[in-house]
């Protein structure tokens, strides 16, 4: 039998877990900013309770309390040891059967290996409660985006990568995601963003915004991904979605003058707010100009994520809705 697909992003959500900066030894300089940019963004989906209940999700006692500090009631913190706040790529991708589907999880391809990734989506489905399924191949909750109507894009760069599951061919993987998630059609895309170590997840270069209608962005001046960007567009329109183009951040570098994965793309879509990073590029206020006309029903809220992003990652990549019933 057919399970439905996941609901899309945009529609309404019982609650959302967020992971939040836990460990020292990962974050090192960057730990006390990224803390305030993820409570930030908890309170900005919370929305002073216009929006779905946000659960911060804390790896250890001392980041349950600093969490306390900064997000005061703005959301429930809870403690399940984790490696990393990914959670976007290790919690549980709640299914449209209401099944929380649990895949295995291997470090983006074994290159961060943490204790407590590889169950941590288990765990925090059954404290909320969930009937769960467990799958025996490696999938990452960023490496996919739906509509709802049984549609989702991916990219050949991450779901055909020999450091996932090397024994699957592409009719492999669409197989496994009909019969594990219910999707009936797959749209593949070539790679993602430069220097992404997740090898291309689609959350940071297409995300559907309505049934059959995908945002990509488009090449700003000087801009790395630009030939990725034209690759995924036409790969869209000759599969016949419809394509809406959004503005890009272009070039942006670490200390080390090294180009980085940023994306206006990994914007987080919540019930009252559409939170999307900002990175003090000249294109800023031009992505949230462009989600406003997108969601106008939603308060569009920038907010800097340049502390997250040294963790490989944004808003997007740190939360895991729970759909409504």
């Amino acid at each position: 039998m057919t399970i439905p697909p996941p609901k899309p992003e945009w529609a309404h959500h019982d609650a959302v877990w967020i992971g939040f900066p836990s460990h020292p030894e990962l974050w090192l300089e960057d730990l006390p900013s990224a803390r305030i940019e993820v409570a930030a963004f908890a309170k900005a989906v919370h929305a002073e309770g216009r929006g779905e209940k946000v659960i911060l999700v804390a790896a250890d006692d001392e980041a349950a309390a600093a969490a306390k500090l900064l997000v005061g009631n703005a959301a429930k913190i809870v403690v399940e040891p984790f490696g990393d706040i990914w959670l976007r790529d290790t919690a549980a991708i709640i299914g449209g059967d209401r099944t929380a589907h649990d895949f295995r999880f291997n470090g983006w391809g074994g290159k961060y290996d943490l204790e407590g990734d590889d169950d941590i989506g288990l765990r925090l489905a059954e404290r909320a409660r969930f009937k769960t399924e467990e799958h025996g191949w490696v999938l990452e909750g960023g490496a996919i985006d739906g509509d709802g109507t049984g549609l989702v894009v991916t990219t050949e760069q991450c779901l055909l990568n020999r450091n996932r599951n090397p024994q699957l061919t592409k009719a492999d993987v669409e197989e496994l995601l009909h019969k594990d998630l219910g999707y009936s059609q797959v749209l593949w895309l070539g790679d993602g963003l430069l220097n992404d170590h997740t090898d291309g997840h689609v959350d940071n270069l297409a995300r559907f915004v309505g049934e059959n209608r995908l945002l990509i962005p488009e090449a700003a001046e000087n801009d790395p991904n630009w030939r990725i960007y034209q690759d995924a567009a036409r790969r869209a329109e000759a599969f016949g979605v419809e394509v809406v183009r959004f503005p890009s951040p272009g070039r942006v570098l670490n200390d080390d003058e090294e180009i980085i994965p940023a994306s206006y793309m990994n914007f987080y879509i919540g019930n009252a707010a559409v939170v999307v990073p900002l990175y003090g590029q000249e294109n800023d206020q031009a992505a949230i100009d462009a989600l406003a006309k997108l969601f106008p029903g939603r308060a569009i809220i920038g907010q800097r994520a340049d502390h997250i992003l040294t963790g490989g990652g944004s808003f997007h990549c740190i939360s895991q809705q729970i759909p409504g019933a």
